[in-house]
């Protein structure tokens, strides 16, 4: 037995935020019960509430929200019958599942691909039968983490592909979509997406005698078959479970069920304790992939107990008669399917809550010893919430405590100063639905008054914070993330200022071990990560803007050189764009109309209204490049943004490489060329600015021997103001989110559906020229458009850097379409887009 109530030294656990509703009448405010909630790979949470109208009429909503502004929720009136029973996101993180006590099954997806406009267009029904589990049909993809191997240098020792089969395949091996949800009286429901649109239903009865499934959940294995466990309620019946197999006949779904070795609860079997919990409450796989060991608790009203389940094969014993006539030699032997006990806890208060960990940590020994002394791990843990308002985090399989959280300290309002508040009689406040993050640092739980919380768990749990452990640990994830695109807002709620420069110096440092294929793959990612990380510092704050344009600046290489075109269809391997690369790395002559001479014109035609729906596009480039080499004087100071690439030869490459492809398309059509205003009117702004770029670039190149720019060039780019007028670039604004305003044990308490007044971050203080004065003109940060004070267009923001850009193109020409392309579902940083309101500021 464990003995939950003893946290182990140095455990962690800390608020970082509540967000609660308006003081609203308890007339309208009604918590779902039960109450639902969700967290995506993403970091969007959805939970349930219901509101209830002046005329006692009742609204199922599902309420979204992003973690980074939990303030800015998003409501969804889910036209649910009766109260939502289960939620559940899909691995991707863009589509939602609902299910309801009335067996209706609503199947949400981002319309326009806004994390705050929802659509339902599909849906199964099993009509009046209660859902009680839900689950997505799994797709085959599964990663392992390798703890044991973080220290490797490939990305490929660390985190290993799994053999993993889906539960149903389409032609050629592809994975099929589709749900399967238990319901209350035992029935197995499977839906099937087509890639028509078409939705396959069929349900089947888990077994032919049916009875009352109080908890239900589901799991998957290797080879492609579903595990549902199910209990009735009462700890006195055993805990059933049956494999489901999923196949399509005659353009039918088929399922097909198995009985399975089933168990009664350890505390059941106690004389002593046999009558004390009579109600099983939870029912968990400990993964959805994981279907072999299993969390179960029974409780009174009072009390609760929790057991960890492991299923074993074991072999059987064979008679010595039968020894004699057919000896069984090594695998032979016959084995039987058991349940074991791994672990069991002593009485505790009674539970209200389990959430359980995404991290697929990968233990090559699931023995009880190794599992109790091996150090704790982010993902290695999970979450109980009991009715006294505690949270304790304990080892997913020995149950030991790593960590306690109680509710006791009130957190601090963000608007008003802190106040004593008087103590309310009734029953405590405690989590009724609680979620882990999907690196296990960050816990939210729903709570009984329905407010929301925020908690963050220390990646070192049970072990004192070291910053090198901490920083081994935060890498480890970062890493993880980067290879899998999920988003790592949790991770940043652990970043000190102090650590950014190292995480993002080791960050470079093994992303620079990998292939070349891979770092390709990564390049815009890991950007985006050290942009993140280094919005969290003041020494580091003015980079973010840096790694923004570098985003932007590949994405807009990467655009126009596919604009080229062969002018044969028999031409080499080798593409209009990479012979760009090629011959403008070769020849490094300062006139940018000697290096246009090495360079098939022919591939370069483009038809005039697309190089006119380009100009605003190719005016950023001219203007950067002005920018970059007019600020080259003044490279010591670091709090100017654009410091960085004075310093990277591939970007002033890429730069060099626009500058000729612009130059080409201005002979065709003058007026997409950059527009400069210069004092002389014979004065050629293009090759100045390609004359200078170049010499800069030899600096610095990765051919050669970096250098110190000579004072020549210094001194010509001293006089580039008297020369051109030097533009003032629109930087991407300071984000209004949290996470580089949380500070350790002082958490903030917001309200949902009003913007709080934040207090400031030490680094956004620093760049007091980035923030956009009220009032002052807009721009769509992405197709580089003035849109005004005050935009008539519906606008959308990235979650995560702040980039706005209008909702709908104006311009319909096929270039146009190609660029919105790269940034139709998500920003370029790779956050979500959000609409936003006309007024946005």
């Amino acid at each position: 037995m464990c003995d939950l109530r003893r946290p182990a030294a140095g455990g962690m656990m800390d608020l970082a935020y509540v967000c609660e509703w308006e003081k609203w009448s308890k007339s309208t405010h009604c918590p779902s019960v039960p109450l639902a909630c969700a967290w995506s790979c993403r970091n969007l949470i959805a939970f349930t509430m219901d509101l209830r109208s002046d005329d006692q009429d009742l609204t199922r909503r599902i309420h979204i929200l992003d973690t980074e502004h939990p303030w800015d929720l998003h409501s969804i009136p889910s036209e649910h019958r009766e109260a939502i029973t289960c939620l559940e996101w899909d691995q991707s993180g863009s589509r939602l599942l609902s299910a309801d006590a009335d067996g209706q099954i609503k199947c949400w997806s981002m319309a326009d691909h806004l994390a705050n406009s929802w659509e339902s267009s599909v849906g199964s029904l099993v009509e009046g039968d209660p859902i009680v589990a839900l689950s997505w049909l799994h797709n085959g993809v599964k990663l392992a983490l390798h703890v044991e191997k973080s220290g490797a240098s490939s990305f490929g020792e660390k985190f290993s592909r799994v053999k993993f089969s889906p539960s149903l395949t389409l032609f050629g091996g592809k994975p099929m979509e589709g749900w399967i949800a238990v319901t209350v009286s035992g029935l197995v429901t499977v839906s099937l997406l087509k890639p028509s649109g078409q939705v396959l239903t069929s349900t089947e009865s888990l077994c032919r005698l049916r009875g009352r499934v109080a908890l239900a959940d589901i799991a998957f294995t290797g080879g492609g078959n579903i595990v549902v466990a199910t209990a009735d309620g009462s700890s006195a019946s055993p805990v059933q479970f049956y494999k489901v197999c999923v196949s399509v006949v005659s353009e039918k779904c088929r399922i097909d069920t198995e009985i399975l070795p089933s168990l009664f609860m350890r505390c059941t079997t106690d004389l002593n304790r046999k009558d004390k919990f009579p109600a099983i409450t939870h029912l968990k796989f400990l993964a959805r992939d994981m279907s072999e060991q299993v969390l179960l608790c029974a409780s009174s009203q009072t009390s609760s107990i929790v057991e960890c389940w492991s299923l074993r094969k074991e072999g059987l014993p064979v008679n010595n008669i039968f020894q004699q006539i057919s000896p069984v030699v090594g695998d032979k032997q016959p084995t039987i399917l058991k349940w074991r006990i791994l672990s069991a806890t002593n009485d505790l208060d009674r539970v209200s809550a389990v959430a359980l960990p995404k991290l697929p940590i990968s233990l090559t020994n699931t023995d009880l010893k190794v599992a109790s002394d091996t150090q704790f791990y982010p993902g290695l843990g999970l979450a109980l919430a009991f009715h006294d308002g505690s949270v304790h985090i304990v080892h997913r399989l020995s149950l030991q405590t790593m960590a306690v959280f109680y509710s006791s300290a009130a957190p601090r309002p963000v608007d008003e100063p802190a106040i004593k508040r008087p103590r309310t009689a009734g029953p405590a406040v405690h989590f009724k639905a609680m979620q882990l993050s999907w690196t296990s640092l960050a816990l939210v739980g729903i709570d009984n008054q329905s407010k929301l919380s925020m908690l963050r768990l220390s990646p070192s749990m049970g072990h004192p914070l070291e910053v090198g452990l901490a920083l081994r640990h935060l890498l480890f994830l970062l890493e993880y993330c980067m290879v899998t695109g999920y988003d790592w807002w949790d991770i940043l709620l652990h970043v000190q200022p102090n650590m950014v420069q190292s995480l993002v110096e080791k960050l470079h440092e093994e992303y620079t071990r990998q292939t070349a294929a891979l770092q390709q793959v990564l390049s815009t990612r890991i950007l985006a990560m050290k942009a993140s990380l280094c919005k969290l510092s003041p020494c580091t704050v003015t980079r973010v803007c840096d790694y923004h344009t570098k985003l932007f600046l590949i994405a807009i290489s990467s655009t126009l050189k596919s604009l080229l075109r062969p002018h044969f269809l028999n031409t080499p391997d080798k593409s209009p764009g990479d012979r760009l690369t090629e011959i403008c790395a070769k020849i490094t002559d300062v006139d940018i109309d000697k290096v246009m001479i090495n360079l098939k014109t022919e591939e370069f035609v483009l038809d005039m209204n697309t190089l006119q729906a380009l100009q605003q596009l190719l005016q950023w480039v001219g203007d950067f490049v002005l920018y970059l080499l007019a600020s080259l004087p003044n490279q010591g100071s670091l709090l100017r943004p654009g410091h960085s690439f004075l310093r990277d030869g591939t970007s002033l490459g890429m730069l060099r490489e626009l500058m000729v492809v612009i130059r080409i398309w201005g002979l065709l059509k003058p007026s997409c060329l950059p527009v400069y205003t210069a004092t002389s009117d014979t004065q050629d702004s293009m090759s100045l600015l390609f004359r200078l770029l170049t010499k800069l670039w030899i600096c610095c190149r990765d051919e050669g021997p970096a250098s110190e720019p000579d004072e020549a060039l210094v001194d010509e780019c001293c006089l580039l103001p008297s020369q051109l007028l030097i533009p003032s670039l629109d930087w991407l604004p300071a984000s209004d989110g949290l996470v580089s305003r949380l500070q350790p044990k002082q958490p903030l308490r917001l309200q949902f559906g009003r913007a709080p007044t934040l207090p400031g971050s030490a680094a956004t203080l620093q760049l007091d020229g980035l923030a956009r004065a009220p009032g002052q003109p807009k721009i769509d940060h992405l197709r580089r458009l003035h849109l005004g004070a005050c935009p008539t267009g519906e606008c959308k923001a990235c979650t995560r850097c702040g980039c706005v850009t209008m909702l709908k193109s104006p311009n319909r020409t096929t270039a146009v379409k190609q660029w919105e392309q790269r940034w139709i579902k998500n920003c370029l940083c790779g956050g979500l887009w959000w609409r936003v309101p006309l007024s946005y500021p």
